[in-house]
């Protein structure tokens, strides 16, 4: 080979090599740690973890194939997540998606570097988990589910339906600052609706049933359930003592619709996960999660059990019917 074309070879390898690289990089499994704060024997749970599965895969990301998906399910308990989030990051994940603030929370004490997006956090700045809802900085972004201005829209939505409701149970978690702070929203236009609304704890089914057992007791009496493990964890309870008293409630999820339960206004948790899978797929791709903004819900869905409201003898307003988005017959 003369020296020439020599020189020709050697500087045409030399200009491959980077490529060559990067093809490498981009071609390598990438890991996608998720830390659930449900069970994982939970439906919602499996449900969640279906959803972000398929949607990922719809972006290109097939688990097993291209990614691998590392697992943990939290169950709502801090000794649980506090250890899988260690595990998590000592797997060196590309990106984590942390379910609850519990999850991002742990992992943010181990790590301030590793990609977090989280689904289901309430208030996200308030917890310290990012700086600000347009600019979260660091290292975290994802999805908040509600604002504390729902808590007001849940009575005023009970009173629509239950009229003569005057006196409300507001089921909480006190030890979470967020079942406080939905709570005063809840206080905050209770005056003006002529009702009386009382807090209630949910630390045990005991205590659900006593609190529920005595507002029963008085006429003209309501429930209101705020999000919470301890309402998800004892969801039976609550709705078949609403049953048991003829009590109208109102919960945040549909699934206590499904259960019976009169009526329900809230985000869609699944579309939430639709949602991470897309953040997920940006920063495999070289965003920064400082750089996404955090979203609340564009939309909350009402869906009421027409069978339940006649149990309770409640005539529905045509424009209570016209507004939801589901109706269970």
């Amino acid at each position: 080979m003369r020296r020439r074309d020599f020189i020709k070879v050697i500087a045409g390898l030399a200009a491959a090599w980077p490529l060559a690289g990067r093809a490498q990089q981009s071609d390598r499994l990438r890991r996608i740690g998720v830390l659930f704060n449900r069970a994982e024997s939970d439906p919602e749970g499996q449900a969640r973890l279906l959803i972000l599965q398929q949607t990922l895969q719809q972006l290109g990301w097939r688990d097993g194939g291209n990614v691998r998906l590392d697992i943990r399910w939290g169950e709502d308990d801090v000794e649980h997540h506090r250890r899988y989030a260690a595990e998590l990051v000592a797997l060196e994940p590309d990106v984590v998606i942390a379910s609850g603030t519990l999850s991002v929370t742990a992992l943010q004490r181990i790590s301030r570097s590793l990609p977090i997006v989280f689904v289901g956090v309430t208030d996200p700045v308030g917890a310290g988990v990012v700086n600000s809802l347009a600019h979260p900085g660091g290292n975290v972004t994802g999805f908040m589910i509600y604002e504390y201005s729902l808590g007001g829209k849940w009575l005023e939505i009970l009173k629509q339906i239950a009229p003569s409701v005057t006196r409300v149970a507001v089921l909480r978690d006190a030890t979470n600052p967020a079942g406080i702070a939905l709570f005063g929203a809840i206080q905050a236009v209770a005056q003006s609706l002529g009702v009386q609304a009382s807090p209630v704890g949910m630390q045990d089914a005991g205590e659900i049933e006593r609190a529920i057992t005595t507002l029963a007791q008085s006429p003209n009496a309501g429930v209101i359930v705020t999000p919470s493990a301890s309402a998800s964890a004892h969801r039976d309870v609550i709705v078949a003592l609403a049953a048991k008293y003829k009590m109208p409630a109102i919960y945040y999820r549909r699934y206590f619709v499904d259960k019976g339960g009169l009526m329900s206004y809230g985000h869609d948790d699944l579309q939430q996960y639709r949602d991470a899978a897309g953040y997920v797929d940006r920063i495999l791709k070289g965003d920064k999660p400082g750089d996404l903004p955090v979203q609340a819900p564009t939309k909350y869905e009402l869906v009421v059990n027409l069978k339940t409201a006649k149990t309770l003898s409640l005539s529905v307003p045509p424009a209570l019917l016209a507004r939801a988005d589901e109706v269970i017959e």
